[in-house]
């Protein structure tokens, strides 16, 4: 259950969701599939909002690992890596080239870098996970929970129909695995939250992975965070950079759920909660 996507319902007041939701939740619209092309505008958004992110919380100096989505690298996060490095934290791509999706021996190279980091600055690891990658750091935060600061995915489908996507057919031609193949997927249960302040990161306008299926459960160490972004996007969508550096700027041991008071509101929608 590594790849999933929807379409986005017409009324905001549905909630609770119940899960039943996710597992019914089908791919994107066409639309909504074309719209992606909108990333590129969003990229050129974030250039022009520098000047105002530079105003987000500024971190502490402990290490990020950022993870890619499906098929993509390192490149697609050099953005926001520059970014969280701007804004004092020691940030890291994951050096495993390409997403390719699961390999055995992949959980392995994930605790080594992580633990590498960790050992490097001496500090807990905080991760970020773009679609795929998301749902890698959530699954390695299960395996390693002690090593991990907080984890923050990017549209990541970790719940409902694994079919529920744009890019399912994409995955399994990639990595030579079933979508919906729950042998490789490290800790098993992905919907699950881990046992660290977990953030889920997610928009009703992504064209490829169902929003419904990229919500998560509230707990006390998880939420969830709606902002308007096309799935390609998310990753330097200016909403969703300020709530990256509003999520990793929080003390250690003092995490809170995101706030929507004063201007917030008019950029944040309240998020759906899984009932």
């Amino acid at each position: 259950m590594y790849v999933a996507a929807a379409n986005p319902p017409g009324n905001q007041e549905e909630w609770p969701m119940s899960l039943a939701n996710a597992e019914a939740a089908q791919p994107p619209s066409r639309l909504l599939l074309l719209m992606e092309g909108r990333a590129l505008h969003e990229l050129a958004a974030f250039a022009a909002s520098l000047p105002l992110l530079r105003l987000a919380p500024r971190g502490d100096g402990h290490p990020v690992l950022v993870l890619p989505g499906l098929v993509a690298s390192d490149i697609s996060t050099r953005p926001l890596r520059g970014f969280l490095k701007d804004h004092a934290y020691a940030a890291h791509g994951w050096k495993l080239g390409r997403n390719h999706g699961y390999f055995p021996g992949l959980e392995r190279r994930m605790v080594d870098r992580i633990r590498d980091l960790r050992g490097r600055y001496g500090r807990k690891v905080s991760l970020i996970g773009w679609s795929l990658g998301g749902i890698f750091a959530r699954q390695v935060a299960k395996v390693v929970p002690d090593d991990i600061r907080t984890v923050i995915t990017l549209g990541s489908p970790f719940s409902g129909n694994p079919r529920a996507s744009h890019a399912w057919r994409l995955y399994e031609l990639a990595s030579g695995y079933r979508v919906d193949d729950q042998s490789n997927a490290f800790a098993r249960t992905l919907a699950e939250p881990p046992p660290v302040p977990t953030t889920a990161i997610y928009s009703r306008s992504d064209g490829i992975c169902a929003w419904e299926c990229c919500v998560e459960k509230r707990t006390d160490k998880s939420e969830s965070i709606e902002v308007h972004s096309s799935h390609c996007g998310l990753g330097h969508n200016p909403a969703a950079v300020y709530a990256i550096a509003d999520r990793l700027a929080q003390r250690e041991g003092e995490w809170r759920p995101f706030g929507r008071g004063g201007w917030r509101a008019f950029v944040y929608p309240e998020p759906a909660q899984v009932s």
